[in-house]
């Protein structure tokens, strides 16, 4: 085996990403403290082809120095939008049929792999602060919970990973 140079890998450039069908699944970061976990998530929905971010609240916005160090440029593929509150996103996605999926340890969730898609479904995805994790009154207007399953003695993941675990899971679901 040999390791490929990255002009081998065949990527979109920017152009060609923005023109490019989207996987329908925007990713909500609500009161995300961490610019690395931030730009983390860029690069993982860019990755997967993901149609946009919504940032909520204290979530940092591109540009930004701590944001790049881990988007690697993927705040210039991805598009984003910002919300001063996550409510009225979720109002804005609601009004265009998106399913409102958080990312949350609740009653009545359902496991990440048991998650069935709806085919030609749009869906948003919650992620929330990583210390209080989603807002009770965003769990209250989201249609479903998912839960990562976990078998260690850890309650929860950073939300990079969480967002690395469910954009992979449901980019298979819906693409694959």
């Amino acid at each position: 085996m040999r390791k490929l140079k990255n002009s081998e890998l065949n990527r979109l450039d920017v152009s060609e990403f923005k023109n490019s069908e989207k996987t329908p699944l925007i990713v909500v970061l609500d009161n995300v403290r961490s610019l690395n976990n931030i730009g983390s998530v860029f690069r993982t929905s860019d990755a997967f082809l993901i149609e946009k971010i919504y940032l909520c609240g204290i979530t940092a916005t591109p540009p930004h120095r701590d944001i790049q160090k881990t988007a690697l440029g993927a705040t210039e593929s991805v598009e984003w939008k910002y919300f001063a509150n996550a409510i009225d996103a979720i109002n804005e996605l609601k009004e265009n049929q998106y399913k409102i999926i958080s990312i949350e340890q609740v009653e009545g969730s359902v496991s990440l792999e048991r998650f069935e898609i709806i085919e030609n479904q749009k869906y948003a995805v919650i992620f929330g602060n990583e210390v209080k994790g989603v807002q009770q009154e965003i769990i209250d207007k989201s249609d479903i919970c998912i839960e990562i399953p976990q078998f260690g003695t850890k309650h929860s993941f950073n939300i990079s990973v969480s967002a690395g675990i469910v954009l992979w899971e449901l980019y298979k679901k819906i693409n694959l």
